[in-house]
């Protein structure tokens, strides 16, 4: 079964029909990651509750924590006011990035400068 009609009408897809996804600890409000989904893999991610998304470096389908075991539960999923982001609140379990650590985004802080 596709993904429904009604909610493919409103995404607003990459070149390579992809719509980015933000991931985020649904209790902290923690930025884990953010990875790539086109239409089967939100509608495996609606049908299922686990994460799954378009790798575009291996062309094919992950569910989050399939061989890690650092598996995402997915608690809530909303598209932007533009259809052209997806968010998910997942109860991550482990680490989210591939690295080990616990968010994509612990490794290389930036400084800033205010003017």
């Amino acid at each position: 079964m596709p993904l429904d009609p009604a909610i493919a009408a409103r995404l607003k897809r990459t070149g390579d029909g992809l719509v980015p996804a933000v991931v985020q600890q649904h209790d902290t409000g923690e930025v884990l990651m953010l990875a790539w989904m086109d239409d089967e893999a939100l509608h495996r991610t609606l049908t299922t509750g686990r994460a799954t998304y378009w790798s575009r470096s291996r062309r094919s389908y992950w569910v989050k924590g399939e061989t890690s075991g650092n598996v995402q539960h997915v608690r809530s999923v909303a598209l932007d006011c533009d259809g052209d982001t997806i968010l998910l609140k997942v109860d991550q379990v482990g680490a989210a990035c591939h690295t080990g650590d616990r968010t994509c985004f612990d490794a290389d802080r930036l400084a800033v400068t205010p003017a």
